[in-house]
């Protein structure tokens, strides 16, 4: 009886032990983001020996994706992810990712994100929040239906427009703004409504936009990423071995990320290259023009944000 007792006291006292989160994104479960959350979480719950186990919560299933955030600070949830770029209004330096032009490559979006994570981290604190690791998208490319050269060629084209950078970005190129929903792009193209647009390679690929685009130039306009975060209580509430353990998983998921973003680029792109896309590198002329709009757009950017963007864009270009 002696023996029983004991036995269901330990058992009683693992169970006590055991802590479990939910984590929230909007993204679909095949995503490979959400992938890298799953493989996150059952690192967690391994290293942890399922003292942390983390739930994940795909497709919006929980709350919506521009909801994540909140939730969690409310600790509705423990955990979430969401685009960096839906919290612009909130956090006005997560919009550093949306500035077009600017990161051409995988590392300079690396150098980006070590200059602009100290003050995501702090605004984050202010929220009660703790930021795990961040991943990009593959970067985002140009869809035309008609070859361009230079920036003539978008005098009053119809360009797909779906925020304010976006909007931004077609004024200046001298193209014509159009609303369209991703799911109605082949649609709006075929039908005339619809002459280029900017998204990535994979975004491409998911909706089957070949047909009337017919172009897809590699033109690396912006790497957006998405973050994952957790509420700061449910992290502090941890021992001190299972905080360091999710710090190190977090450090190996964002490695992995990276990684897995650059490799889904490069087969997205091979497949729109074998439904009929020709992907092509832009003119020097028109490269030369981009980078011209990228610099005016990280200065109006800079003076409407303040010092939290000179933070990063100074030291970014300068240093």
């Amino acid at each position: 009886m002696k023996t029983i007792l004991i036995a269901a006291l330990c058992a009683a006292s693992v169970a006590h032990a055991q802590t479990s989160w939910k984590l929230a994104t909007g993204y679909r479960a095949e995503s490979f983001h959400t992938e890298n959350i799953a493989q996150f979480a059952r690192d967690v719950k391994a290293a942890t020996k399922g003292q942390l186990a983390i739930d994940l919560a795909p497709n919006g299933s929980l709350f919506k994706l521009g909801d994540i955030r909140q939730a969690v600070e409310e600790g509705k949830v423990q955990a979430g992810e969401t685009i960096m770029t839906s919290m612009v209004k909130d956090i006005p330096i997560a919009g550093a990712d949306s500035i077009p032009f600017v990161v051409g490559s995988y590392k300079r979006a690396q150098r980006l994100w070590e200059l602009q994570r100290p003050g995501m981290e702090r605004e984050f604190a202010q929220r009660g929040l703790k930021i795990l690791y961040a991943v990009p998208w593959p970067p985002q490319g140009l869809y035309t239906t008609q070859p361009v050269k230079s920036m003539n060629d978008f005098k009053n084209i119809k360009m797909r427009t779906y925020n304010q950078t976006t909007v931004r970005l077609a004024e200046m190129l001298g193209a014509r703004s159009v609303d369209v929903a991703m799911v109605d792009v082949g649609k709006a193209a075929n039908e005339g409504r619809m002459d280029a647009m900017i998204t990535s390679a994979v975004t491409g690929v998911e909706n089957k936009v070949w047909g009337p685009l017919k172009h897809y130039y590699e033109i690396s306009a912006w790497f957006p990423k998405n973050i994952v975060f957790v509420n700061a209580k449910a992290f502090d509430a941890l021992a001190p071995d299972a905080r360091a353990t999710v710090v190190k998983a977090a450090a190996e998921a964002e490695s992995r990320g990276w990684v897995a973003s650059e490799a889904i680029a490069q087969s997205a792109t091979k497949e729109l290259q074998a439904n009929g896309i020709k992907v092509d590198r832009i003119s020097a002329e028109l490269e030369s023009d981009l980078k011209r709009i990228g610099e005016r757009f990280s200065r109006e950017w800079v003076r409407s944000v303040g010092h939290g963007a000179s933070d990063i864009f100074v030291p970014y270009y300068f240093n």
